[in-house]
């Protein structure tokens, strides 16, 4: 005779299965919330701060322009303390246009070497995704197939030892008892 299982509870196979399917689903969500990251900083990159620093550029020149005009100005009439004030603006506002020359060329630089950083990054995520979009749906099929073998076998089991009421399908039971699960009769549940 062969070696029968005994089986009393499924609810563990049912628990870890509702439990990858939430993960599958915040997975999902994680991994759009990374892709919707890479693409905003892309555009943040590309174009919001390039025009950000090239207005600062343009507004901080403007300033410069302004300190060197009150610095001749004060220079003409011979103002001495008015000289010094002066110059001390100018060397601020060339300093000032210097950082956004500066931040400028920073985010071009980083622009450039932004795709080869990020790229190798997406492609494994995405390689991720597949997984989770692809391979753990079949997981969690397979799992409630394994159940429902389980209950059948189970079910099959109770009946024959309470009195042979019930007969399992035909072929069923050697499966089961030979380690392999029955064909599932109904579609994969996600």
């Amino acid at each position: 005779m062969a070696i029968q299982a005994r089986v009393t509870s499924t609810d563990a196979l049912e628990m870890f299965r509702a439990k990858l399917v939430i993960f599958m689903g915040k997975a999902r969500v994680t991994l759009d919330d990374v892709t919707d990251e890479v693409r905003r900083t892309r555009v943040w990159l590309q174009h919001d701060q390039p025009m950000r620093w090239e207005g600062e550029i343009r507004r901080r020149t403007k300033i410069l322009d302004q300190a060197m005009h009150e610095l001749r100005n004060a220079q003409f009439a011979g103002q001495e303390a008015a000289i010094q004030t002066r110059q001390a603006a100018v060397n601020r506002a060339k300093q000032g246009l210097a950082e956004a020359e500066d931040k400028l060329r920073r985010i071009k630089k980083w622009n450039q070497n932004y795709d080869n950083i990020s790229d190798p990054i997406v492609r494994r995520l995405d390689g991720f995704r597949g997984f989770v979009t692809d391979e753990l749906p079949k997981g969690a099929a397979h799992l409630r197939n394994i159940q429902k073998a389980l209950e059948a076998y189970a079910e099959a089991n109770a009946a024959l030892q309470g009195g042979g009421a019930a007969a399992p399908a035909s072929g069923e039971n050697e499966k089961v008892e030979s380690g392999q699960a029955a064909p599932a009769t109904e579609p994969p549940a996600t």
